[in-house]
């Protein structure tokens, strides 16, 4: 019997990623990654005059996402050396909300020579916070006119959603807004280009696109945000609703001659590139979350009931896997902070002994790092260096780091980001269990794997076994997974989970004596979590107000 495959493509921040996977039992066989060209643009708007960018801004070139098309694919199915005919579906997954703007037939506003130079016509990427004022004042209304979806969303409406980003281009670029077609998130703008057909996934639109019930926020909540603006819904956000699993349609002729695949091959709804990593791990009972941990942090759980959860980013029956609520909490940066730290904290000095040693800089910072007891660095900080996503959902909070003195070395410094990393996971677990929704142990996923001294941390916290995916791409993997649903390869992504994923049990287990230790820094940590983000947010807020104004009259 003919061995079939299906391929899995993973969109995320800096690149995407094919993988092709044997349905049989989720081998990987071929894989490809494709850097985006523009990368993020966050200070300057690469793709068009170069224009300095407002701070909070974070864009992406959609052409960059074409070039996934017509080069991860064929280079992954290449490299796995197989016939295309046997490739049997096809399922992607990607940041969200990561957010399109475009014309009836899908072409993005960007590529209009009259919006060449308007950052509003480009993609919103997930962790665009221009929308804050926006997303603020949604919160506001929907809490004044007793708005039952609120609680859907822990209560609290972050500015990396959708709907906050619509409304910015409504007030800041009126023009783009009224050429606009479709708003639509990346996910479904990459199976629309593959099948013709325009739809949105259930599972995104129940986390980023304010859909409750199989209804969106009313008209007469809309209009009263903006006049304008009531029925956005209806005229730019107007498409059928696929479930997870669901075909979308077949890839067309023009999309099999750019990515290799065969027409009419199965496409399977998208889904967030997070979420998908549930299936991908098969972390699909209550009580296992999910921590998908790369450039950002994400963390899913299954529950049987609906339990209302503050300071979430979304609540959603059948969010993750069917028949299952689906609740998401997360941050908004951990790998970017390493990042940011080895680019701009390391001095000359390390680099070199980090040379002589024959290690990375990343090794050497590590070693040094870890040969201390634990709170010997004298640090506690705040993770919050791109905002708090959960549970305070602020955009406008940032980082901090206390107890620096003139002994404090870079190592003890990066030691105390990762800490506070770990911390932050810890308040959202708190969070999960104090209103209902137990957490047992933790199945990780995402970059940060390879990082050991990180993934003893995590347990150690938390104090609960993590698990490891030990597929090399995850988030693939689980697109792939859905995507044999939609073939009809299995029945349901249960079955396809447990046939397809690799899970390394218990990999990492609490240390009761480093645990004890860790609880005292989490004290700390805690009070500064409050005291900033709850107690006194202002202080944060001013300096984000001084900056902004400082960006404004420079370039008056």
């Amino acid at each position: 019997m003919t061995e079939k495959y299906l391929v899995g493509v993973d969109f995320g921040t800096l690149s995407g990623r094919a993988v092709v996977v044997r349905a049989s039992d989720g081998q990987q066989v071929g894989t490809a990654v494709t850097e985006y060209k523009h990368g993020v643009m966050d200070r300057t708007l690469d793709a068009g005059d170069g224009q300095k960018l407002p701070p909070e801004f974070a864009l992406h070139n959609p052409g960059d996402y074409v070039d996934v098309l017509g080069d991860a694919i064929p280079n992954a199915i290449k490299d796995a050396g197989i016939d295309k005919d046997d490739i049997v579906g096809v399922g992607i997954d990607a940041t969200s909300a990561t957010v399109f703007v475009t014309d009836e037939d899908g072409k993005p506003l960007s590529e209009y020579e009259e919006f060449k130079n308007e950052p509003h016509a480009y993609v919103k990427l997930w962790k665009h916070h221009g929308g804050q004022d926006q997303a603020d004042r949604i919160i506001a209304l929907a809490e004044e006119r007793g708005e039952e979806w609120l609680e859907r969303y822990g209560g609290i409406l972050s500015s990396e959603m959708l709907f906050p980003k619509v409304l910015e281009t409504f007030e800041k670029a009126p023009e783009v807004y009224e050429k606009a077609a479709y708003f639509v998130n990346l996910l479904d703008w990459i199976t629309w280009k593959l099948t013709g057909e325009l739809s949105f996934a259930a599972s995104d639109s129940g986390y980023k696109r304010m859909l409750t019930d199989g209804e969106y926020p009313s008209k007469e909540f809309n209009e009263a945000l903006a006049p304008g603006f009531g029925d956005v819904f209806e005229t730019k956000m107007n498409a059928p609703i696929k479930q997870l699993g669901e075909k979308v349609g077949g890839v067309t002729e023009e999309m099999a001659e750019l990515t290799g695949l065969p027409a009419g091959v199965a496409v399977a709804a998208g889904n967030i590139d997070a979420h998908v990593v549930v299936a991908g791990a098969n972390a699909v009972k209550p009580g296992q979350m999910t921590a998908i941990i790369g450039t950002s942090g994400c963390y899913v759980i299954n529950n049987e009931d609906y339990k209302p959860v503050p300071g979430v980013f979304g609540n959603v029956e059948g969010g993750a896997v069917p028949k299952l609520w689906g609740i998401e909490g997360g941050q908004t940066a951990v790998g970017d902070v390493f990042a940011w730290f080895e680019r701009n904290g390391v001095p000359e000095s390390y680099e070199k002994e980090a040379r002589e040693a024959n290690k990375s800089i990343l090794d050497y910072l590590m070693d040094r790092a870890f040969e201390q007891q634990i709170g010997e660095h004298g640090l506690v900080a705040l993770d919050w260096f791109n905002g708090n996503r959960s549970i305070l959902s602020d955009a406008r909070l940032s980082g901090g780091i206390i107890g620096l003195t003139l002994q404090t070395t870079p190592d003890e410094i990066y030691r105390a980001l990762m800490e506070a990393t770990v911390f932050g996971i810890r308040v959202i677990i708190e969070n999960f269990e104090e209103h209902g929704v137990p957490v047992t142990d933790i199945v990780a996923a995402g970059g940060l794997l390879k990082n050991e001294h990180f993934m003893q941390l995590l347990a150690d916290i938390t104090r609960r076994p993590v698990s490891i995916s030990e597929a090399e791409q995850t988030g693939a993997l689980g697109s792939a997974i859905f995507a044999s649903v939609a073939a009809g390869v299995y029945d349901d992504v249960y079955e396809a989970a447990e046939k397809m994923s690799q899970v390394k049990e218990k990999a990492y287990v609490p240390n009761e004596d480093a645990s004890a230790r860790y609880d005292e820094l989490y004290d700390i940590y805690k009070h500064l979590h409050d005291y900033f983000g709850t107690e006194e947010t202002g202080l944060m807020y001013k300096l984000k107000d001084i900056r902004a104004k400082a960006f404004e009259e420079s370039y008056k």
